[in-house]
């Protein structure tokens, strides 16, 4: 069922024929999604306060700088918006690491979650392993802007150079988690590798889905799969 066959097969005829009309079935259930975002984002929020809290304290503390950062990120329909992440590296990266070398792998399209990485703060490492400082982008959902469960939001960089593929993603609104997420992020370490999952998810999605999903999600985090 989450087998990427679906992607593969669109991305082979280059992806002709591919509609963004949405029939009067799904536009009904992304009705119902959108209300499940507005409750469940709304009561994690409530549930999630006091390790937000902490969270933020802790990254004030330890190291120069916002507890907050703010990223442009793709959006449904191609629109960008800015991602809303607790901040786990430090403020001034050109002094610990070689940016250009960073840049670089970028460039060849690799998600860039270096091993080891020193610009990552000792709370920024804690941070990532629990997934803590994706939660702020719980606002993002209650704003629109995101949804629970959808692609992740890619930076701009990771989708620019395949604008099919970036406008078939980006039919639907990127998620707090999704199929990659709980599958194989720690196995696949580049965009075109987390877009077959992607892809399978925006052409098959349902609200049964993304239930599933994001009941695996809950293991996969205390797994800390592809976490770094």
């Amino acid at each position: 069922m989450f087998d990427g066959q679906r992607a593969d097969a669109a991305a082979a005829e280059g992806w002709e024929g591919f509609s963004s009309d949405v029939p009067p079935r799904r536009a009904r259930a992304d009705r119902v999604k959108r209300a499940i975002d507005l409750v469940g984002a709304g009561a994690a929020l409530i549930m999630l306060s006091p390790i937000l809290a902490g969270a933020a304290v802790l990254v004030r503390l330890t190291s120069k700088g916002p507890a907050l950062f703010w990223q442009d990120r793709y959006g449904r329909d191609e629109k960008r918006f800015q991602v809303i992440k607790f901040r786990t590296m430090v403020v001034d990266q050109a002094a610990v690491i070689d940016l250009v070398a960073v840049e670089a792998r970028e460039d060849e399209g690799v998600l860039t979650k270096l091993e080891n990485d020193q610009r990552v703060t000792r709370v920024g490492k804690w941070l990532r392993r629990t997934s803590v400082d994706e939660l702020p982008q719980l606002f993002n959902v209650l704003r629109g802007d995101m949804t629970l469960v959808g692609p992740r939001p890619l930076l701009p960089f990771m989708l620019d150079p395949y604008p099919e593929r970036r406008r078939h993603r980006c039919v639907v609104r990127p998620g707090l988690t999704g199929l990659w997420q709980v599958s194989q992020r720690d196995a696949n370490t580049t965009a075109l590798a987390m877009a077959d999952d992607d892809l399978a998810y925006v052409d098959q999605r349902s609200l049964a889905m993304d239930l599933r999903i994001l009941a695996r999600t809950v293991p996969a985090v205390v797994r800390g799969s592809g976490a770094v």
